[in-house]
């Protein structure tokens, strides 16, 4: 199949690929407190992430972006969730939500926040990126014989975040 026969038009809806991840050690997840001068999430709690680059997998964006943001080494990175992020706009997200167990390192600190390693059992204490509340469970629930869950966010009149978990 040539490129042709993608079908990419540019009046179709498009989305943004980007990554979720959480590394998990014991009993704690390893979140980023975003620093204070981002524009988004400053002063919350959110997984390691952020954008995939243009000719590179989502797999190794993820591998690449928890090197950038806290320079641990991580095993066993699977794949947990896919999430449809509709902004309202003819430009979307498409959120892919990893887990990876910690292997070694010293967490380091990045432009993006400081990594912190929080009790599972804390985590809703902390102020957090809004759909975190009901995502880190289910993440953290998630088996590796499972299938990726299945999500839809939108807006809705009153520009409040909706959380849909789909259902096959």
């Amino acid at each position: 199949m040539g490129r042709e026969e993608q079908g990419v038009f540019r009046d179709r809806y498009t989305i943004i690929p980007r990554t979720l991840i959480f590394i998990t050690h014991n009993d704690k997840v390893l979140l980023l407190k975003g620093a204070p001068h981002k524009r988004l999430w400053a002063g919350l709690y959110n997984g390691i992430g952020g954008h995939v680059e243009q000719g590179e997998g989502i797999l190794a964006a993820a591998k690449r972006e928890v090197q950038e943001e806290t320079g641990l080494e991580v095993a066993n990175l699977r794949l947990c969730g896919v999430i449809m992020i509709d902004t309202g706009e003819t430009v979307g997200i498409g959120l892919y939500v990893f887990r990876g167990d910690y292997v070694g390192g010293e967490v380091r600190s990045s432009p993006e926040g400081n990594a912190e390693w929080i009790a599972q059992n804390d985590v809703n204490r902390l102020p957090l990126v809004s759909d975190l509340y009901v995502l880190i469970p289910r993440v953290l629930r998630h088996q590796e014989d499972e299938p990726p869950f299945v999500a839809h966010y939108y807006y809705d009149d009153q520009d409040h975040l909706q959380v849909e978990f789909e259902t096959s």
